[in-house]
């Protein structure tokens, strides 16, 4: 789950470290794990009860915005507030199945040692101490229980990955992969694509693609309302705030902009068949944009208000003479056969059926090919990070698409690898010692994750979390 979060009842350990040490992360299909029928708590590990107050303790507990919260419902603000809790609450659970304990003297010593407590002597510096809990508007004992649970934490990850050396051939073996020569040879496929479009290509490709290619056109009714415009008045007082208020009520209870129109008596624009190729005009292109919203809305644009209503909206296919629609097709239909022509040739490498002979052949001379030497997967002068990454990931004599910044893509072969190994006594060998240990302790973590998966259960009950979000709302 360290590498691959699945869902979080399948594993558990990867969640808590992903939460706590490395990256918060949400719930992505929770499917069965939820349940309803629990009004008091919103989630349970095993036996123990995770409630609806020790979720708003957590909040508190957490200082989370809850002018933030309250604007990301929908986009699982709570869920990962909830991904917090339950991760902490795992954690306990397993620090103290291991009976691990902090004694009061190690934890007064780390208070004792903590560099923003001590003086220019080094000595502990309680008026330090004091005002680093004000600040942080902190009393001792919370910021204690803080400190343990966190030295346990650590403790923990400690005890599941503590004491890794990781040999020499495997900080040899990044080394190598990471700092190894490429000598690639490579061209531009732009040479080879075809880009001339016949009138019954086009005709072919107009017929195949006519739903795809329907353009949306619009019936726009707006105006735009100023203290002017409403009141006759030249600023922004309480009295027009309130007529925007009436308006906004009016639109939330189902009101036209005809009959908005009439009781505020404004002067309304009517815009016909209106797309985004038609006029530069910055207000029509809002609303268009907004086609797929409620029809009528108001909109505070500082200046003025914009209220619009979208009377109609069809699909409809352009004229076949209109010079502009028919420049879009030819560079979609040459789009089309781009991928296409990529996709044959990813095939033909993928199926190992693509020979330096067919290399040569679709380069069709041999000026058109460059070489160059990539002496990092860091490199990213030519190509992009992406496309350096898998060259390097690629053995000799590959065959391979890549592609640069701009997305051009290019054909290429690995023509040579040179290696060099890591000398032990270089100023690098820290440095590989810290990836590679970090690569053994991910391993490590996935199989301690693993053993986890079948000692908790967890279960989310979502008829609660519907209620907390509903709290918030």
């Amino acid at each position: 789950m360290l590498k691959n979060l699945r869902g979080f009842s399948n594993t558990k350990l990867a969640g808590v470290l992903i939460a706590i040490i490395i990256v918060p992360f949400v719930f992505w299909g929770m499917g069965s794990v939820f349940s309803g029928g629990n009004t008091n708590n919103v989630a349970k590990i095993n036996n123990k009860s995770i409630s609806t107050q020790d979720f708003l303790q957590y909040v508190n507990q957490s200082r989370i915005n809850l002018e933030y919260v309250k604007e990301n419902i929908e986009n699982n603000v709570i869920e990962e507030i909830l991904t917090g809790l339950v991760s902490n609450k795992l954690l306990e659970m397993e620090i103290e199945s291991l009976n691990a304990s902090l004694s009061e003297n190690i934890l007064a010593n780390k208070i004792r040692s903590d560099e923003k407590f001590v003086d220019d002597k080094k000595s502990f510096s309680r008026l330090k101490y004091e005002k680093f809990l004000l600040e942080n508007n902190l009393t001792a004992p919370i910021y204690e229980i803080k400190l343990k649970d966190q030295e346990l934490k650590k403790n923990l990850f400690d005890y599941v990955s503590g004491g890794l050396i990781s040999p020499y051939f495997l900080k040899n073996k990044i080394y190598i992969n990471e700092n190894k020569e490429l000598e690639i040879e490579y061209f531009d496929l732009n040479q080879v694509y075809k880009i001339n479009t016949s009138k019954s290509e086009i005709d072919k490709f107009i017929k195949e693609n006519e739903d795809n290619l329907k353009e949306e056109l619009i019936d726009i009714k707006y105006t735009k309302i100023t203290p002017k415009t409403l009141l006759d008045i030249s600023e922004f007082n309480d009295d027009f705030f309130k007529k925007i208020d009436e308006i906004e009520n009016s639109i939330f209870n189902g009101s036209k902009l005809n009959e908005i129109q009439k009781a505020y008596n404004l002067k309304i624009e009517v815009v016909s068949n209106f797309n985004n190729e038609m006029d530069s005009d910055e207000i029509l292109r809002e609303i268009y944009s907004k086609r797929k919203e409620d029809n009528t809305q108001i909109i505070d644009k500082n200046d003025f208000y914009l209220l619009y209503e979208i009377s109609n909206v069809k699909k409809i296919l352009p004229d076949l003479n209109d010079l502009n629609f028919i420049e879009r097709v030819k560079n979609q239909l040459v789009m089309k056969q781009k991928i296409d022509y990529n996709k044959k040739l990813f095939k033909k490498i993928q199926d190992k059926k693509f020979s330096n002979v067919e290399f040569l052949k679709i380069a069709k001379n041999e000026s058109n090919i460059k070489k160059l030497k990539i002496n990092s997967s860091n490199f990213d002068e030519t190509f992009s990070r992406e496309s350096v990454e898998l060259l390097y990931s690629l053995p000799k004599k590959s065959f391979v698409l890549i592609a640069d910044k701009n997305n051009d893509v290019y054909l290429s072969k690995i023509s040579n690898i040179n290696t060099s190994m890591l000398n032990k006594d270089a100023d690098k060998v820290n440095e590989y010692k810290l990836k590679s240990n970090s690569q053994v302790m991910g391993e490590i973590y996935s199989t301690y994750d693993l053993s986890l998966s079948k000692k908790y259960n967890v279960k989310l009950f979502n008829s609660t979390l519907e209620r907390i979000k509903n709290n918030f709302r």
